[in-house]
């Protein structure tokens, strides 16, 4: 029996459908402490998850879970192992970067109302995965393209994303009742915001300035041109 594919027409997207997914992507923000209490809607909640599962995937494993946590007394548990790591990683700094780490308001957990833990799990589909067979990292890349679908479908709903990296993932893992054998790739904070940064908030504060695109496009071979290559 012949096999019947589905397709579907590949034609450009008119201008104001391209302006709106460039705008989505230019204004996304990592909201940090601009949270407002107003909770987030089930049916928009579910349209950005949906968003996310639609995420291209190695294989088609689609390795992603997705832990929605609202509770504050386990918020706030979060943010106590968050503050922890918080403290160790302030004492890798010194000087003025110091300072200005210890400046940033990171309290997303608490304030945001909606958490979201996304995790990879690396044995969906079977130990050999189409795509995986050379690179088995393909499983969190994927994972990685879900949060980023997840983050632009959350600007075009008005609702700001923090990414938190800055846990021991033994403590967050504990705290969840993550499975060992799964891997926690995003601690995301959601909540709606009054307003975003016009640019990132590490560039508006002077942590780092955006590199400039001419400098990482290299032609056929890599260029020693990079603005943070070791000369």
């Amino acid at each position: 029996m012949k096999e019947h594919i589905m397709l579907t027409g590949a034609d450009p997207f008119s201008t104001d459908e391209r302006d709106a997914v460039y705008k989505a992507i230019f204004t996304r923000r990592d909201v940090r402490d601009q949270f407002l209490p107003k909770e987030i809607p089930d049916d928009v909640l579910q349209r950005i998850l949906l968003a996310a599962h639609h995420a291209p995937s190695v294989g088609f494993m689609q390795p992603w879970n997705f832990i929605i946590i609202r509770d504050q007394q386990n918020r706030n548990r979060i943010w106590q192992a968050f503050s922890k790591a918080n403290d160790e990683a302030a004492l890798m700094f010194t000087g003025e970067k110091k300072s200005k780490y210890q400046s940033l308001k990171l309290e997303g957990i608490r304030k945001a109302p909606i958490n979201i833990c996304i995790t990879c799990d690396r044995s969906r589909g079977g130990k050999v995965i189409l795509g995986r067979t050379h690179n088995q990292n393909m499983d969190v890349y994927s994972t990685v393209c879900a949060i980023q679908n997840l983050w632009l479908a959350a600007r075009a709903e008005g609702i700001g994303v923090g990414w938190v990296s800055i846990f021991h993932d033994s403590d967050l893992k504990s705290l969840l009742d993550i499975p060992e054998d799964i891997e926690i790739v995003g601690y995301l904070c959601l909540g709606y915001v009054d307003e975003l940064y016009t640019q990132p908030e590490l560039e508006a504060k002077g942590w780092r300035k955006r590199l400039l695109l001419d400098d990482l496009i290299f032609e056929e071979s890599w260029q020693e041109n990079s603005p943070d290559t070791p000369k």
